[in-house]
């Protein structure tokens, strides 16, 4: 199976800015480009860090409200010395955690999910910025037609890995949930099926009406 990668998916041309970028020309090219979020990279385009609007609002929390209305902002002392940075190097979240461009959306899912992060910078061998990858950019893999879905997992999944005969298991795809009605050989293959058919691009659900022939998990030797 051939699963899209982060370097089909990613936007090249990345809207960066360096250290010393001043506060009010990132807050014009969040807006300008209507991103949340630019990594700043050093002389050699390596990203550093990642200035986010969370960042540049710190500014503004930070400051005592005019008319006493307001309970004093409790900031920790990292929020407290952002809220008084003036370029990225102050303002940035550091290091940067970026994707490389041979990753699936997988790999680049479950390490935005760890890091509670939108939006990834992607590098190459020697580090340097070449994309950036969103959570928008991920779930385009959803898009694809069941069609497609549906040939992917009769021809690559059960035909070619699994070796299970054409018309042996009854594929349907609708808006990316998979139903499967059909006979295996062996109980044991039934999750290996499962398994490999929810891997699919685009596959939100599995539904499985499988049934087997036998409980045996392989032939017993001769």
């Amino acid at each position: 199976m051939r699963h899209r990668i982060v370097g089909e998916l990613m936007t090249s041309a990345v809207v960066h800015v360096r250290p010393d970028t001043g506060f009010k020309e990132i807050a014009a090219l969040l807006a300008a480009h209507d991103i949340t979020s630019v990594p700043v990279v050093d002389e050699q385009d390596r990203p550093v860090g990642l200035v986010s609007e969370a960042d540049l609002l710190l500014n503004e929390a930070a400051e005592e409200d005019s008319a006493g209305l307001l309970l004093t902002p409790c900031l920790s002392p990292a929020d407290r010395t952002t809220s008084r940075a003036t370029t990225a190097d102050g303002l940035m979240t550091s290091p940067a955690v970026c994707a490389r461009p041979e990753w699936t959306v997988v790999e680049a899912a479950r390490l935005m999910h760890r890091n509670h992060l939108k939006r990834l910078p992607v590098t190459d061998e020697a580090g340097r910025l070449i994309g950036i990858v969103s959570r928008s950019d991920l779930l385009r893999v959803f898009l694809r037609h069941d069609r497609a879905i549906r040939e992917e997992i009769q021809g690559e999944v059960l035909a070619r890995t699994m070796g299970i005969p054409a018309g042996a298991i009854e594929v349907l795809v609708h808006e990316g949930e998979v139903t499967l009605r059909g006979t295996v050989e062996y109980r044991s293959l039934l999750p290996v099926v499962e398994r490999l058919c929810r891997g699919v691009d685009g596959v939100i659900a599995v539904t499985s009406h499988l049934g087997y022939r036998t409980d045996r998990t392989s032939v017993t030797p001769g």
